[in-house]
């Protein structure tokens, strides 16, 4: 299909966005407390496909998956194109063999065929394994595809281009794995003209609760990646409950522009199936948060205008001074959008502030602000829906969650039950074992605490990752989240993002990433951001911005005494940033090791005590 850009108008009402903000607490004991909403779930499909079939009837010529075609146009599929071509899909993919035992790869990024594809094989049963775009072009030795084959047993892999896939696809047909993609022997225009029949039926009547969906793999930044099992009910919770606190939902179907990869559980259940679940249309964003890419974003933006947009931190941070100066855009943007939602690290205030600025003065209103606080084994737990003051409170607990809050090392664990929790890793029954304690609450690996712990309906505050903090040579835990935005919020706007280092030492340090929009002003010139890093005018910046900071700390879990600017952007290759722009900690500290070696010998390049006059 070849379509005008879909286009909608809002009529909701800010206060009528949202249901109330209530919870219920029960006291464990000894600290130990459990949250959960009031308001209970229900769940009343059976699988994803009962959406499509609905809003193929209800909304056939809708525009629902969208992205640029070759004379770089908007083209894409409607929910009646989708619905038949999922019917047929669904038969190719039943009649190559595949089965619940042999699911289906999926090699390539976000785009209409990846969608639908993905949809017609979760209809028969057949679960989809979509796998990060750079274990197969940027990783020589596939040592990740090889560990995601051997783990989920794949009957088919697929990607877009045969030919830029050809290394993992001369491995993948080693191993007997049939082979599908838009150019090659095996089309997906072959595919396409296949005919629905009655094994389809059959297929899909069997899907129900607890038919795997998916098979999401965690990122691997301590080890092999792990295969989440991601079920029907999982991803019908998730969507369920999100429906139940923004009812707004239900009446104005939601325009997006989105990014984030379907190999992630924030793009490919929460917001790939949002759009589904609500009969919206999703205009695949081909741009990313990086130099060179954010400007095809923004392309997008000026031509949709969303009604919900999502994003990391890095994005925002990439967008606000193009937004200042560009009214053209800033119209585009704000036009009617509904709320935004940041997700995978908290917003720092400078960013939040400067938004919330622009969309006062384009439209005369606040627009909310509003995230979530999930996982690829528990989805979506949190949600905000509800005035939030500040980017670190994470909302409260949807319909069907609960967690469990148990004090551990001075913070409060937070562990999570509820039917949108995976039951488990595929084949890897000692890590599932690990993952659950002894009531069955998965254990996350997070912190939380209340922001006013008199009133739990205020929200929950994330308080940083467990398995992240670290403890100084004196025996001082450090809270690496914490510290971080802390940080960035000292050295605004100049630095995007840190990580924070000091495990075994006895001082904090950091590694810094520049804004080189925001150098070029500083150091008045265009540069490479190296020649940044390097720059007298730059270093001062960070030198009296930190010495500042220091002078407002009072002790050593949150004085940063030395830091090393970079004079790169961490790697997507290596997943140093994670497909969804945020840096990775643990990841960064393993690669960047020399560098943090410099930084504690004392490197010329360091920016140390005695230059920050701490």
């Amino acid at each position: 299909m070849n379509k005008d850009v879909h286009q909608t108008t809002t009529g909701i009402e800010p206060a009528a966005k949202f249901a109330p903000a209530k919870v219920r607490r029960h006291d464990l004991g000894d600290g130990a407390f459990t949250l959960e909403s009031p308001l209970p779930l229900d769940l009343p499909h059976d699988c994803l496909s009962d959406l499509l079939d609905h809003w193929a009837e209800a909304a056939p010529d809708r525009p629902f998956l969208m992205q640029r075609g070759p004379d770089d146009q908007w083209q894409g599929v409607t929910f009646s194109e989708t619905y038949e071509q999922v019917q047929s899909l669904a038969a190719f993919l039943l009649l190559q063999g595949l089965c619940p035992d042999r699911p289906l790869l999926i090699l390539s990024g976000n785009s209409v065929r990846h969608g639908v594809l993905m949809l017609a094989a979760m209809h028969v049963g057949i679960p989809v394994v979509p796998v990060s775009v750079p274990y197969s072009l940027y990783d020589g030795e596939l040592t990740k595809l090889r560990h995601i084959v051997e783990t989920t047993n794949p009957g088919m892999a697929y990607a877009d281009d045969a030919l830029a896939f050809d290394h993992a696809f001369t491995y993948l047909a080693g191993q007997n794995i049939k082979l599908f993609s838009d150019n090659g022997a095996l089309s997906y225009d072959t595919a396409l003209r296949t005919k629905s029949s009655e094994a389809v039926s059959q297929a899909r009547q069997a899907v129900g609760h607890d038919t795997v969906g998916k098979i999401l793999f965690t990122s691997g930044s301590t080890g092999l990646p792990k295969g989440v099992i991601v079920t029907q009910r999982m991803m019908l919770a998730n969507q369920q409950a999100l429906v139940q606190i923004w009812p707004f939902l239900k009446t104005d179907p939601p325009v997006i522009v989105d990014w984030l990869p379907w190999n992630h559980t924030f793009g490919g259940n929460f917001n790939f199936n949002q759009i589904l679940w609500n009969g919206g249309s999703f205009y695949i964003d081909d741009g990313k948060p990086v130099p060179g890419e954010i400007e095809k974003t923004l392309r997008n933006i000026r031509e949709i205008s969303p009604s919900l947009f999502f994003n990391v931190p890095r994005g925002f941070d990439m967008m606000l001074p193009i937004l200042r100066d560009d009214p053209e855009l800033r119209r585009a943007f704000f036009a009617r959008l509904q709320l935004i939602f940041f997700s995978g690290a908290g917003l720092p205030d400078h960013l939040w502030e400067g938004l919330e600025e622009l969309g006062v003065n384009e439209r005369g209103d606040k627009i909310p602000f509003v995230s979530a606080w999930g996982a690829t084994e528990a989805m979506m737990i949190t949600c905000v829906h509800f005035p939030i003051a500040s980017a670190d409170v994470v909302g409260l607990p949807t319909p069907g969650n609960e967690i469990k809050f148990v004090p551990n090392g001075g913070k409060l664990e937070m562990r999570v039950g509820g039917p949108h929790v995976t039951p488990g890793y595929l084949n890897n029954p000692a890590k599932t074992s690990e993952a659950f304690d002894d009531e069955g609450y998965y254990l996350i690996g997070d912190a939380g605490r209340l922001q006013n712990p008199e009133d739990p309906s205020e929200g929950i505050v994330f308080d940083g990752r467990t398995s992240e903090n670290f403890k100084l040579m004196t025996g001082t835990w450090v809270a690496v989240g914490n510290l971080r935005l802390a940080l960035l919020e000292a050295l605004k706007p100049l630095v995007s993002d840190a990580v924070i280092t000091g495990h075994d030492k006895s001082e904090i340090g950091a590694l810094l990433f520049l804004n080189a929009d925001e150098c070029k002003t500083r150091a008045g010139r265009v540069d490479t951001l190296a020649g940044y890093a390097a720059d007298p005018a730059v270093r001062a910046y960070v030198a009296e911005r930190l010495a500042a900071y220091n002078k407002s700390q009072t002790g050593s879990a949150t004085r940063v005494k030395r830091v090393l600017i970079q004079g790169d952007t961490p790697s997507v290759e290596k997943n140093e940033i994670t497909d969804k722009g945020y840096i990775n900690q643990r990841l960064a500290l393993e690669l960047r090791a020399d560098s943090i070696a410099d930084l504690y010998k004392g490197s010329a390049a360091a920016i140390l005590p005695g230059e920050v006059h701490t």
